[in-house]
């Protein structure tokens, strides 16, 4: 079934884009979430005219992404875990927790967007990123330290 998208998907495609995608993934998914119409003649003629929309869109999505890049990539969250022996941490560090840092600075970012770059099981420094936009990704610092 072809549709065209309303919002960027990650593993579909862009604003405006006409995909063929399975039928049921389309009517349960897709259609009813407003994700994506139905893309037939008249539905394609009218793409055609708000094309322009569309790109102001997804220009005003991709600078508002930047903006917030540049702030989250200013930020360093600390977690504090209990440690054993060597600086080992009980457990690990979770994109949850993560999230629940980025929200309490004032950056609303989902934990599914919240990656690390390295498996955090030591007291230290490490790396995060959020995927912002399918073209910006915010790298920031997780400081993980021992509790008292």
């Amino acid at each position: 079934m072809k549709v065209i998208l309303n919002q960027d998907v990650s593993t579909l495609g862009h604003i405006g884009e006409i995909v063929n995608v399975r039928n049921g993934y389309a009517r349960n998914y897709l259609l009813p979430r407003g994700i994506a119409g139905m893309a037939n003649e008249a539905n394609e003629a009218a793409l055609k005219h708000h094309r322009r929309i569309l790109d102001k869109k997804k220009a005003q999505l991709l600078g508002e992404a930047k903006a917030l890049a540049a702030q989250i990539e200013k930020i360093a969250v600390t977690v504090y875990k209990q440690t054993g022996e060597d600086e080992r941490i009980f457990g690990s560090v979770t994109t949850a927790e993560l999230e629940e840092l980025l929200n309490q600075e004032g950056h609303k970012v989902s934990r599914r967007d919240i990656s690390l770059v390295e498996e955090i099981k030591k007291v230290g420094v490490y790396h995060g990123q959020v995927k912002l936009h399918s073209e910006v990704t915010a790298k920031f610092k997780v400081w993980v330290v021992a509790k008292q």
